[in-house]
């Protein structure tokens, strides 16, 4: 929710931080649960407060939330990577009041569990800064938090179905109801919450010193330092590291097209640390809007193997790019 959105409201709001954002809409079922106007006012899906909430204006173009009118495929988006990183300048004041309530940020998050309905937020806050100065992308994996400390990755489990995806909390919210957590776009659809617009969620946060120990030990890297360091290469050069040999047909794999730069590098991190081939990130332009990640120059022989890992370490079905 972004304090700016308020408009009229900005009176009766004590704020300590520059800016609120991840407030999604909707009572019991989320922007997008079902509201039926028959039935009691305690149990519609729309609140007083989550109408005001919504009521646009100012840097906002839309007055409610809403799915992004044309949705990328984020079924393959790759979960945020946690890394250490310091507190941000902006979002952690000790402190700050909306409606009435005082929310207090951790010092810490270490060893935090909460239990709780997660809800998402989409298409009328994309693009906007989130509460850390950051910009909100809804294709990307983070979340809204009111009270840990940005950024905090967590990893957040769907109770009724046990999917789940790791978030980079960069935003403060929800402000509505009982929620303890908003997530992306991508976020929630891996999540299976689209449609119901809430979900009964476990959000547990990562250390991420101990993560990457975790990882290292659990998938150590396949190839010599020297290859992993690789962005990208020519056909020539990688002949040089016996990747491929002078004459072979040269083969990619791409392994995801994301519209966010840090996630696209944060992906190819996570390729490179399981497969020997060299990768890269294809740049984003007017005529195709995304960052693509791929795998690659290698042999056609060595295509069916690259991809079997790559689906046996959740990162995707990739697509062949032949010559």
């Amino acid at each position: 929710m972004k304090a700016q959105a308020l408009g009229w409201l900005a009176p009766f709001l004590i704020l300590s931080l520059g800016s609120l954002t991840g407030c999604s809409v909707g009572g019991s079922g989320g922007v997008f649960g079902a509201h039926d106007s028959s039935a009691p006012s305690s149990t519609r899906g729309y609140t007083l407060q989550d109408k005001i909430v919504s009521s646009g204006g100012g840097r906002y173009t839309q007055r409610i939330d809403s799915l992004p009118p044309n949705p990328q495929d984020v079924s393959n988006v790759p979960d945020a990577t946690p890394v250490p990183e310091p507190r941000s300048r902006r979002g952690n004041a000790s402190s700050y009041t909306v409606f009435g309530r005082t929310y207090r940020v951790m010092e810490s998050s270490q060893g935090f569990v909460q239990t709780g309905i997660a809800s998402w937020y989409g298409n009328k806050f994309h693009g906007h800064e989130t509460s850390n100065g950051e910009i909100y992308d809804m294709y990307a994996m983070t979340a809204a938090h009111t009270s840990l400390p940005l950024p905090t990755f967590v990893r957040v489990t769907n109770l009724d179905n046990q999917r789940q995806v790791i978030v980079r909390v960069n935003d403060r919210g929800p402000f509505v109801g009982n929620r303890v957590i908003d997530l992306s776009y991508a976020a929630a659809y891996r999540l299976d919450m689209i449609r119901t617009g809430t979900a009964r969620v476990r959000v547990e946060a990562i250390d991420p010193v101990q993560w990457q120990a975790q990882q290292r030990r659990a998938s150590p890297p396949a190839q010599p330092p020297a290859a992993a360091a690789v962005n990208t290469t020519p056909s020539s050069q990688a002949a040089s590291n016996g990747v491929v040999a002078p004459g072979d047909a040269v083969f990619f794999l791409q392994v995801a097209a994301l519209s966010n730069a840090e996630s696209a590098q944060q992906l190819r991190n996570r390729v490179a640390a399981q497969l020997s081939y060299p990768t890269r990130i294809l740049p984003a332009d007017e005529n195709r809007p995304f960052y693509r990640v791929q795998v690659g120059p290698m042999r056609e022989t060595s295509v069916e193997a690259a991809m079997q890992t790559l689906r046996q370490n959740n990162l995707g079905q990739p697509l062949l790019i032949r010559p």
